[in-house]
């Protein structure tokens, strides 16, 4: 360990980079929390961050996932990962997407990237029971729920988690490879 850190400590001091100080902190054993301070950040052309989730992205509209775009990632990002909850729902979190696999040149999911079962990523089971995205779709009368769109920069670039993983699955696997995230939140409520 302790020429791991010389060498990187090294690299950090000769080249000054966030990313190798990153690599330094996680390590030696920091906090995901700290793990995450990398720069990337997660946007979407369709809402801002802390803001309403157009209707044609929920079960009251088309259901189709919104469009995502991120900036650029942490040194060493070999794939991402993307997961999808609502930590406001009545029995515990519920979880609407989960995706992996997505290579590290891309910086943009399209809308409706989660409804298709082909493309360059993986998708796992969400809490409806089937691969993919499904749209926010809070009880009615419940107020508003929260919806965090949570894109992870891993270390790996084929994320093994067997057939037809759950949300729950990925987000365990992804700890393990975890080289920053960024989140965007957007809310819905149905009245």
């Amino acid at each position: 360990m302790t020429a791991r850190f010389s060498i990187m400590a090294h690299q950090w001091m000769r080249r000054g980079t966030a990313a190798a100080l990153l690599a330094v902190a996680t390590s030696c054993g920091a906090s995901r929390e700290e793990a995450a301070e990398n720069g990337l950040k997660l946007h979407s052309s369709a809402f801002a961050d802390g803001q309403a989730l157009p209707v044609e992205f929920t079960c009251d509209g088309t259901g189709r996932s919104p469009p995502l775009n991120w900036s650029d990632p942490p040194a060493g990002t070999r794939s991402f990962a993307l997961v999808v909850d609502d930590p406001d729902a009545p029995n515990g979190t519920f979880r609407h997407w989960g995706a992996y696999n997505i290579p590290s040149v891309a910086r943009e999911l399209a809308p409706g990237a989660g409804n298709h079962d082909e493309g360059p990523m993986g998708q796992a089971r969400n809490d409806f029971g089937k691969p993919g995205y499904g749209g926010a779709c809070p009880p009615k009368g419940h107020g508003p729920h929260h919806y965090r769109f949570r894109l992870m920069a891993l270390d790996i670039e084929n994320l093994e988690i067997g057939e037809s993983p759950d949300v729950k699955a990925l987000e365990a696997a992804t700890e393990r490879h975890l080289a920053g995230r960024a989140q965007l939140t957007g809310t819905y409520e149905r009245k």
